[in-house]
C-alpha cells in the first residue's frame, strides 16, 4: 500500500504537478454549471456559454494530446461540455432560437 502510494505521489500525473491540480481547479466550472441549471435561463450569457464550450472543446483535445494523457483533465472538460451545451440550449430556446420564444414571466 505504501508503494502504491508513493507511486502515485511521485508519478508524472501526480499530485505534484500541473498535470493533477489544473483539472481538479478545472472542475469549479463544471460545479458553477451545474448550480446555475436552478437558476432562471434570462440570466444565462450567451456569449460566455458559447466561450466556454469553445474552451472545453480545445482543451479536451490538448488533454487527449499531451503527453502523458491527461485524462482527468480530459474528464473535466467533456463534463463541462456536456453541462455548457445544456446551458447553450436553455439559452438559445429562451431566445427563441430553438423554437418558439418562451413568454416572459409575469409578475
Amino acid at each position: 500500500m505504501a508503494t502504491a502510494l508513493k507511486s502515485f505521489l511521485n508519478s508524472p500525473v501526480g499530485p505534484k504537478t500541473s498535470h493533477f491540480w489544473g483539472p481538479v481547479a478545472n472542475w469549479g466550472f463544471v460545479i458553477a454549471g451545474l448550480v446555475d441549471m436552478n437558476k432562471p435561463a434570462e440570466m444565462i450569457s450567451g456569449n460566455m456559454t458559447g466561450a466556454m464550450c469553445v474552451y472545453s472543446g480545445l482543451f479536451m483535445r490538448f488533454a487527449w494530446m499531451v503527453q502523458p494523457r491527461n485524462y482527468l483533465l480530459l474528464a473535466c472538460h467533456a463534463s463541462n461540455e456536456s453541462v455548457q451545451l445544456y446551458q447553450l440550449s436553455r439559452w438559445a430556446r429562451v431566445q427563441g432560437y430553438l423554437g418558439k420564444k418562451e413568454p416572459e414571466a409575469q409578475q
